[in-house]
């Protein structure tokens, strides 16, 4: 009862059926290819974290400018 409370379930997986996952994993890339796809996969996880990071600045920036023409409509450039 306590080992199946310890094993981590991801996504209703086991520790067996990950292990077998893994096997597989290992059978079908080999040993010298996974730190290569791992390192790939590191980087898009990074590179997906800036873009993210980047879209929050933007959105930051966009709201800076929206309050200063709500402010004065007529610096922007933008009057009617």
């Amino acid at each position: 009862m306590i080992q199946m409370m310890i094993t981590p379930l991801i996504l209703g997986l086991g520790t067996q059926e990950l292990l077998l996952i893994a096997f597989i994993f290992l059978l079908l890339f080999g040993a010298k290819k996974i730190p290569e796809l791992m390192k790939g996969l590191g980087k898009g996880v990074k590179s997906f974290k800036e873009g993210m990071d980047g879209k929050v600045d933007d959105d930051h920036d966009a709201a800076k400018r929206i309050e200063a023409v709500e402010k004065d409509p007529k610096e922007s450039g933008t009057a009617s």
